[in-house]
């Protein structure tokens, strides 16, 4: 019999039998690995761990607790979800059900609508499907005679996903388990068994292939882990998060309001929203002001042919707004670069001039589809804090590293950790291969070079260039996109950007496009969670209340009211004929940092008496002192 030989990711080569399956190769190698091993790569192909080996191979096991064996592991735990609702509910068709980050789901069209109910019943089905122990078997099937497979069973989306496929696929793979039957190229792990803890989530409504001009489907959502202590704590974090939504919060500290009626994807700051966003929008103005920073503004509509000439139109148009003004078609800007480039090319530039940093905090609109919406995180109308650096080649690395410096600082400022991704060349683009290489390569050398660690995102880039993305992770270590320099040799030369050298001659400058907060309302989402809508003393949009005993101390807290007005502390009061315990109350339930009571001894002494929303008490103060205190806690972020 003919033999094969293996290597194994220590090193080690074995001879085995030609057809031997994967998981008796592992087994013989080493028992431990063999008992978590979901699946494999066999000579970088991931392949199930019944599949047999043909020829000479290198084998990496992909263990359960990896975050690829997790990911197959949701996979199929999904396919077991699709067969619980298949054998529970009569006239369902089944759809997709991939893995995501935090677990899976299956898409369904279904006449009735899934209830919390409906889906215990799923879930109960589900462990009856677990403790059977059905193993997922593969077969390859001739393509058409899939076609007839799943058009004699009714599941018509399945019929278009294989007639979808390129011409030349001539087989398609599929699996099964318990009898039930999907289309899928694997792998799965070995069995039903091996599913420890699951728990299905909610339900939503999807459009198929996530476009709105199909039918909406029933998506249900669910999530696994290989341990049930890994679920149970992902389940406590996830309960968190809801008590941290910031779309209640939003209703709850009366910051902002998203109305149907004024459209969807549209924020409506309250005051308050508007006063914390002012603060941000603030600090951002001092900080861009120190680094050396030129704010400029441009025009929320510019001519169609403008969006035709950087490229837009082409690669982005599907996310843009357009209008017609006097027989001319406009688009309304998704992004703020191409005023910025005016503004460069409205003189002769010199090396010596460069580099130019221009700074908008400017508001863009994309057109977002609805299903995609989600409170602040993602809308239609939002602002960036936009830049563009137009500098010389030579000056490239140290812009980028001053920016790295920036996106640091704020990080600490605002109180979070981050993760850094450069992300590379993706399909939809401009631009030659040389410009990619240069732009990719001055992005990896600045990242190298100042020692911060990276992963590579494939295929991830900007249409126009390939960028560094900055995901800060806040307090229950979710990861949000934040900010990011993009590179681009390409803008420049479709606008024909140039400055006279030291030689005389015209130089094409090099465009970072960069943001540090990003979208400012997606960033105050973030913080409202982060902080769980308690701010620290300087973001707050109150940073103290005075509450007054009873009616006859009114007139006192006016004159408190109006001194801390004037020294620019943002003060409320609360003046209402009811007990202080109830005011106190209330003033937590908004997360104000300072409660000032004043009652008799206040009034005699002319002080106030500091109450912290955590509870605890400080000593009586003079207003000057308070005032005095409160900018001191502020001092480092002014």
């Amino acid at each position: 019999m003919a033999e094969v030989a293996i290597t194994f990711p220590n090193g080690e080569v074995r001879s085995y039998p030609a057809g031997t399956a994967v998981n008796e190769a592992i087994a013989s190698w080493n028992q431990d690995v063999a008992r978590t091993t979901v699946a494999a790569r066999l000579d970088g192909k991931l392949v199930d761990v019944s599949h047999g080996i043909q020829d000479d191979s290198r084998l990496e096991p992909i263990d359960l607790a990896s975050k690829e064996g997790l990911g197959i592991l949701r996979h199929s735990i999904s396919h077991v979800m699709a067969q619980a609702v298949k054998d529970t509910f009569d006239n369902v068709q089944i759809t997709i059900g991939p893995s995501i980050e935090d677990g899976f789901y299956y898409d369904f069209e279904y006449a009735e609508t899934f209830t919390p109910a409906d889906l215990e019943k799923i879930e109960a089905r589900m462990h009856q499907i677990v403790r059977a122990d059905y193993p997922f078997e593969r077969r390859e099937l001739a393509r058409d005679q899939a076609v007839a497979l799943f058009s004699d069973r009714g599941e018509s989306y399945k019929v278009e996903l294989i007639n979808d496929l390129p011409e030349d696929v001539k087989t398609v793979s599929l699996y099964s388990q318990g009898g039930y039957l999907d289309l899928c190229r694997g792998p799965h792990i070995p069995s039903t068994g091996m599913i420890r803890a699951f728990k299905l989530l909610n339900v939503a409504g999807a459009y198929w292939r996530g476009d709105e001009r199909n039918k909406m489907l029933q998506r249900i959502y669910g999530t696994g882990f290989s341990t049930s202590q890994e679920l149970e704590d992902y389940l406590r974090l996830l309960d968190e998060a809801r008590k941290r939504d910031h779309r209640r919060l939003g209703r709850e500290l009366d910051l902002f309001q998203m109305n149907e009626e004024a459209g969807a994807g549209l924020v409506i700051f309250h005051p308050k929203g508007t006063l914390l966003r002012t603060v941000i929008e603030d600090w951002e103005r001092r900080e861009h002001l120190k680094r050396g920073y030129d704010m400029v503004i441009g025009p929320q509509i510019l001519k169609a042919d403008l969006w035709m000439k950087s490229g837009h139109y082409d690669h982005y148009r599907e996310n843009m707004y357009f209008t017609e003004v006097d027989g001319q078609s406009y688009g309304i800007k998704p992004m703020n670069c191409l005023s910025h480039m005016l503004i460069y090319k409205s003189k002769i530039r010199s090396y010596r001039d460069l580099p130019l940093r221009y700074f908008e905090l400017g508001t863009v609109h994309r057109h977002e589809k609805a299903g995609v919406l989600h409170g602040l995180m993602r809308v239609r109308q939002f602002t960036q804090d936009d830049a563009h650096i137009l500098c010389t080649p030579e000056q490239l690395n140290d812009e980028i590293t001053a920016i790295a410096d920036f996106v640091d600082y704020a990080m600490k400022i605002f109180g979070f950790e981050y993760e850094v991704e450069l992300s590379t060349r993706p399909e939809n683009s401009i631009g030659s291969d040389e410009d990619w290489n240069m732009a990719t390569e001055a992005l990896r050398q600045a990242l190298e070079s100042n020692r911060i660690a990276y992963d590579i995102n494939e295929g991830d880039g900007a249409f126009y260039g390939p960028k560094i993305d900055f995901k800060l992770k806040d307090a229950l270590k979710r990861k949000w996109q934040c900010a990011t320099i993009q590179c681009d040799f390409t803008l420049p030369e479709r606008f024909d950007l140039s400055y006279i050298g030291k030689d005389g001659e015209k130089h094409r400058p090099v465009m970072l496009h960069r943001v540090i907060l990003g979208a400012i309302e997606r960033f105050m989402g973030v913080l409202i969670e982060h902080y769980a809508g308690a701010f620290p003393l300087w973001l707050s949009p109150v940073q103290a209340v005075l509450l007054t005993v009873t009616d006859r101390h009114i007139p006192y807290g006016e004159g408190v009211y109006r001194q801390m007005l004037d020294s620019g502390i943002r003060v409320e009061h609360d003046f209402r004929n009811e007990k202080l315990g109830y005011k106190i109350r209330d003033a937590q339930l908004q997360k104000i940092p300072y409660m000032l009571v004043l009652g008799d001894r206040e009034m005699e002494s002319g002080r106030v008496t500091p109450r912290q929303r955590s509870g605890k008490n400080l000593e009586s103060l003079g207003v000057a002192e308070f005032v005095a205190l409160v900018k001191e806690q502020c001092a480092r972020y002014q």
